[in-house]
């Protein structure tokens, strides 16, 4: 497949915002504004091409970084035609990247519950649970096209702000984000990721009576993970794995890429390796970020 060319007019950055209902469009448009962005809620998609139009043919550099939300509220003709939209911002060289939120059904429902909101599908003949997985139909067009999609399910409001700003707000150098992440395969599987790498086939700290309320990052669980061949076995195998594969996924003009690390629990194996891994490529040029799902 040819490489897309987002070289971009000048110095112009736009980043499309979209999303389920409740998973945290709103938060996410707030962090890019923090982060200097000319942000733009609810634009139906027919009306992008005229603001593509203004941002290529200005010199202010009002809209120099700008990030517009479009989402349900809007037609669902409109958003029919959004790969077309995007055929156009690519024409025009414009440097966008799109970031898709989203929530599993049973944390969407607890939201709208404890928040008594009403979503913008409902109708007196449809459910809640009928509208939001509507929802999910008419927005397929925007998440096949989406460069990143975050699970909200079990992400605070803190952690969405953060995950926001530095994977999409405020990169530096267009280096590639490299989020490791570990998690418990009892919790089930995290939905925004690349890679999953299983390391419950490793000795389990969990076992030991001393370390079971400890984690992969208090050092008698260190200690006993680095006394293990099997983990260094594992460890160095993933290494250069990652190490071989990692920059042929940047080569295909990916900003971000992410790995899961899970055990049973996502407390002791999967964090030691996770963490460990973090270490090695911090000498890369790579961005890292780092996250304990089940930790949080």
């Amino acid at each position: 497949m040819e490489s897309i060319d987002r070289s971009g007019i000048g110095s112009v950055k736009l980043i499309i915002v979209s999303g389920l209902s409740g998973s945290g469009k709103s938060i996410a448009l707030d962090t890019l504004e923090d982060c200097g962005y000319y942000c733009i809620d609810n634009l139906p998609v027919s009306l992008i091409e005229n603001l593509i139009e203004q941002v290529a043919n200005t010199a202010d550099l009002t809209y120099a970084k700008t990030a517009i939300g479009i989402d349900s509220r809007t037609q669902s003709k409109s958003l029919s035609v959004f790969p077309e939209t995007l055929a156009l911002i690519r024409e025009r060289k414009i440097d966008y990247e799109i970031l898709f939120l989203q929530a599993d059904d049973k944390t969407l429902l607890k939201r709208f519950s404890e928040t008594r909101r009403k979503h913008p599908l409902t109708g007196s003949n449809q459910s809640l649970r009928e509208a939001i997985n509507g929802e999910r139909k008419l927005l397929e067009p925007v998440i096949e096209n989406a460069d990143l999609v975050i699970d909200t399910s079990r992400t605070n409001i803190h952690e969405l702000r953060e995950l926001v700003r530095v994977r999409v707000g405020v990169r530096k150098n267009k280096a590639l984000s490299v989020f490791f992440q570990s998690f418990g395969f009892k919790n089930g599987l995290p939905l925004d990721t690349d890679f999953i790498f299983d390391v419950r086939c490793l000795p389990n700290p969990h076992w030991e009576p001393s370390l079971r309320s400890m984690t992969g990052m208090d050092h008698p669980v260190i200690d006993f993970l680095d006394n293990e061949p099997e983990v260094h076995d594992y460890l160095n195998d993933l290494i250069v794995f990652l190490d071989r594969w990692i920059p042929a996924f940047e080569a295909g003009d990916r900003s971000y890429f992410s790995i899961a690390i899970g055990c049973t629990g996502g407390q002791h194996r999967s964090v030691y390796i996770v963490e460990n891994l973090a270490r090695h490529f911090r000498s890369t040029p790579y961005q890292i970020l780092v996250g304990h799902r089940e930790m949080n």
